[in-house]
């Protein structure tokens, strides 16, 4: 065997990965193959000696870049995989022709149209794509202006509407770690987006209601925004269940407060272990199912649109679709029937 300088190893999802070097193109071909070798070399060869004219040298000092460094692990070994797309197709277009945004963007969506069938796959692609091409204009001055900028996505969907069902709810907290249970059970119960969930504490939590500024801000003034969660029954049992490691109200395993990547990653390695062929269930749809909760719990519409910092009318469409047309009904006969005058 013949040491090669230089080698990355990744491991991830029980699988491993090669690459030139650390940050560098992925090596193609089973370990040790004469193709292994032979792609190794290449890559090498390329990064000693790139045409600077050729696109292939943005991509290769982009993925040089302390900016595609400082990107998660889990996120390079992803991109890495597109890098290497992008250089194949692209690569040996002369770079100045991605100045010229008219002639450039036919090459860029008939690439596109390649993974059109999986449409995230496709607009992963395209954001690794843009973001190579913004490290060319903004970095390196070699590109005038962003070719992808303007392509809309494939994959849309309005995720107001998507909430976490009582079975999602039960299904992730039982394969997950305690600190996951009690930070969705949290985002369930008070619509806190993950950035305020994190900073939640427990001098935040008095007798009746949670009150803290959050980072939404309001209105034209841009006045942050406070958030009043009143505590009924079922969010004072969560938060009698949540031990007090901290000054804050969620911590992690090792006792300490979350950070924002730590959440993230842990929650996705729950739904991972779920959900092994994936989901569309977002941490940030919780959010649409602690609306549904207030509802039942007899807050108004004004009030529950006021908490989440959302517009009243797109609470109303969640309520009615996820509440139920039955219950909602009744509902609002029992609110009528109570505020009837009695003669």
């Amino acid at each position: 065997m013949v040491e090669l300088k230089g080698l990355h190893t990744v491991k991830a999802n029980g699988r491993t990965y090669y690459y030139a070097w650390r940050g560098g193109p992925a090596v193609k071909g089973a370990y040790g193959t004469p193709e292994f070798h032979a792609s190794y070399n290449e890559a090498v060869a390329g990064r000693v000696a790139p045409d600077g004219k050729r696109f292939r040298s943005v991509v290769i000092r982009y993925r040089a870049s302390d900016e595609y460094k400082a990107l998660a692990e889990s996120t390079r070994s992803k991109w890495a995989r597109w890098l290497d797309r992008i250089s194949d197709y692209f690569g040996d277009l002369r770079t100045a022709q991605f100045s010229r945004t008219e002639k450039i963007r036919p090459h860029v969506k008939k690439w596109r149209a390649q993974y059109a069938a999986t449409p995230r796959t496709a607009d992963m692609g395209m954001q690794v794509l843009s973001r190579v091409c913004s490290y060319g204009v903004d970095t390196l001055a070699a590109i005038a202006s962003n070719p992808c900028d303007g392509i809309k996505q494939l994959y849309s969907v309005d995720r107001s509407e998507i909430i976490w069902t009582d079975d999602d709810l039960a299904a992730l907290k039982a394969k997950s770690s305690a600190e996951i249970a009690f930070a969705v059970d949290l985002a369930a119960h008070t619509g806190l987006r993950v950035s305020d969930l994190i900073k939640l504490s427990w001098s935040h939590v008095g007798e009746h209601a949670i009150i803290m500024n959050t980072g939404k801000r309001s209105g034209r003034s841009k006045k942050v925004k406070e958030a009043v969660i009143p505590i009924h029954a079922d969010l004072r049992a969560l938060l009698d269940r949540i031990p007090k490691r901290a000054t804050t109200v969620l911590t992690s395993s090792k006792k300490r407060p979350w950070t924002y990547n730590g959440l993230a990653s842990s929650f996705r390695d729950a739904k991972a272990e779920v959900w092994p062929e994936g989901d569309d269930l977002h941490f940030h749809d919780l959010r649409g199912t602690a609306a549904t909760k207030f509802y039942l719990a007899d807050l108004p519409i004004r009030e529950i649109a006021e908490i989440l910092a959302w517009d009243e009318d797109t609470v109303d469409k969640i309520i009615r679709r996820y509440v139920g047309r039955k219950t909602a009904i009744l509902e609002r006969i029992r609110k009528m029937d109570s505020a009837k005058p009695r003669t």
